[in-house]
């Protein structure tokens, strides 16, 4: 089992034939991912990185079984193709695309809802289950297969933690890298959550950001329902300036719970290993593993 994405997942590639959904699909084809073809409108029946081309999911999901998409489409289309690929099925959206309009989600984000598909993004680096299926823009070579979920805000922090937990002799199950948009699909709760229920997972590394509530709201969930798993924290920007957001949510400011002292501090009080540099993630992890680093 793995979350989200395996060797088993059908994947499309919506703006296949643009020069970002053509540089990405070819390196996660090159990763051994299972790209069955790709959407460009106006360009269906045509072959690239010899995939088949179709002119709209619904097509592409008829002609080949695909359950799972990413969306390389500029901003300003980004959200209806999410809510296309909804339409048509897709049941793992993972959307690449950074700059959508906040008005564009709060209308795409309630559809795909109701339509029972789980959005990744938007403006993340993907996700990976290492061996099997690389669904994003991360470098593969980076992610080593064991049995740690990572959960992070920040696309270069997942590339780091996974680094640090290779360094320490352990693996990554699946790594999720969110997004760091105002409205995403999929939030640090319920992204810990879904490794907290793969039995593959041993230990999750959680990262965040100053700015917003979604860690504090996964650390109060990972208390109440038992601490099943050991959890290893880091807030990204702790020598911010109070009242600082980061990434592209910076229209979005919340109260005193925002600041990375006070993500870690809620973090510690709810059981979990918070770490003050990422350097700092194998090792500690490793301990928590009971594996000598």
């Amino acid at each position: 089992m793995s979350v989200l994405v395996n060797k088993n997942s059908k994947v499309i590639v919506q703006g296949f034939t643009g020069s970002e959904g053509s540089f990405h699909a070819q390196q996660m084809i090159e990763y051994g991912t299972n790209v069955v073809g790709g959407v460009t409108p106006g360009k269906g029946g045509s072959t690239h990185l010899d995939k088949p081309v179709f002119n709209s999911v619904e097509e592409a999901v008829q002609k080949t079984g695909a359950d799972t998409s990413i969306i390389f489409v500029p901003p300003a289309f980004a959200a209806d193709a999410i809510m296309e690929a909804a339409d048509a099925g897709i049941k793992v959206i993972i959307a690449i695309t950074e700059g959508i309009p906040v008005a564009d989600m709060m209308k795409a984000k309630p559809y795909i809802i109701e339509r029972g598909a789980t959005l990744i993004g938007p403006n993340c680096p993907g996700v990976i289950t290492p061996g099997e299926a690389k669904v994003g823009i991360m470098p593969g070579f980076v992610f080593k297969k064991g049995r740690i979920g990572i959960v992070s805000k920040s696309g270069t922090l997942t590339y780091e933690a996974a680094d640090q937990v290779a360094k320490a002799g352990l693996g990554v199950s699946t790594a999720i890298g969110i997004g760091g948009d105002p409205i995403i699909g999929t939030s640090t709760k319920q992204a810990v959550q879904l490794l907290m229920e793969d039995p593959e997972t041993d230990a999750i590394v959680m990262i965040g950001e100053i700015g917003g509530n979604y860690e504090a709201e996964a650390a109060k969930w990972i208390k109440e329902t038992g601490n099943k798993k050991p959890v290893i924290g880091f807030i990204a920007g702790q020598t911010a300036p109070a009242g600082r957001r980061m990434g592209h949510a910076g229209a979005i400011i919340g109260g005193a719970d925002d600041t990375a002292a006070a993500k870690m501090r809620i973090m510690r009080e709810n059981g979990i290993h918070v770490v003050d540099s990422p350097a700092e993630i194998g090792a500690t992890m490793a301990k928590a593993m009971g594996v000598n680093a």
